[in-house]
């Protein structure tokens, strides 16, 4: 996305209906919501052997403008499409779409987050999907901005421009909440499946993680939501962390992927592969 609103093309705010919740606000600034139909084939569709979900691969190599323009095309393609109903509940789907085994933390980063996964494709899903897991279990304000402010690269996005700051923020205000701890919210995200969107060298890739979002607000409900995002290798140790570790990298965020619910036909043909911890 030229400029990224939304933490995923389809976020959950979380609403008192009543008995119930009623869940879905969408905030997609690249375009309108696609319309019901069928899903678009994804970047696992085409499964090659560069990256763990068959996305696009990249040597890497050049440097200045030649390479931050390959990267900005990598991150800007479109991702498939599907509908906002897509994310609720469904069917599960009898096909195999295959596994992406994501390796454990070695150490604790920034702001207590896990870190320490390796300098491979995997390695910076798994670091997203940390970072994720975190921010959206929290749930508050204060420290999405915390967690930016430590888990971004320069020139990457602030407390401001973060997708999950503003969505959180959207969050709060429709659900009338203050952006602070609240006693009745309570939220988990589990990634449960995911794709290497595509990688430029071995410092470089756009990954994307698929959530099933438990939302608890006098009762719960359930939904996916999905996020993508640029990574980068930071070699520089932290502290608590030896040896460097992936960050969110410079540059606008990349395209958003469909909120699928996992494990659902439609997740499969958008590219999406299971999530196993290794």
């Amino acid at each position: 996305m030229l400029a990224a609103v939304g933490l995923v093309a389809g976020i959950v705010l979380v609403l008192a209906a009543g008995a119930g919740l009623w869940l879905w606000y969408r905030v997609h600034p690249a375009g309108p919501v696609a319309p019901a139909g069928p899903v678009t084939p994804g970047f696992g569709a085409a499964a090659g052997p560069g990256t763990p979900s068959g996305g696009v691969s990249s040597p890497g190599g050049g440097g200045g403008g030649s390479q931050l323009a390959r990267r900005d095309g990598l991150a800007a393609a479109p991702m498939p499409s599907a509908a906002p109903a897509a994310a609720l509940p469904s069917v599960l789907s009898t096909r195999d779409p295959g596994v992406i085994v994501l390796p454990a933390p070695s150490a604790k980063g920034p702001v207590g987050i896990p870190s320490g996964f390796p300098h491979t494709p995997e390695g910076a899903l798994a670091q997203l999907a940390a970072v994720d897991v975190d921010v959206l279990g929290v749930t508050t304000l204060d420290h999405a901005r915390e967690v930016i402010g430590s888990w971004a690269a320069p020139g990457g996005p602030s407390g401001q421009s973060w997708s999950a700051v503003k969505a959180l923020a959207a969050f709060h205000s429709a659900a009338g909440l203050s952006g602070g701890a609240s006693p009745g919210l309570a939220m988990r995200a589990t990634p449960m499946m995911g794709l290497v969107k595509a990688t430029d060298g071995p410092d470089w890739t756009v990954v994307c993680v698929d959530f099933e979002l438990d939302a608890t607000m006098a009762t719960t409900a359930r939904i996916a939501v999905a996020d993508c995002q640029r990574m980068t290798w930071q070699a520089d140790p932290v502290p608590g962390v030896d040896g460097g570790r992936w960050v969110i990298a410079a540059g606008a965020e990349p395209a958003q992927p469909p909120s699928i619910w996992p494990g659902t036909d439609a997740a499969v043909t958008a590219g999406y592969r299971n999530l196993r911890q290794g």
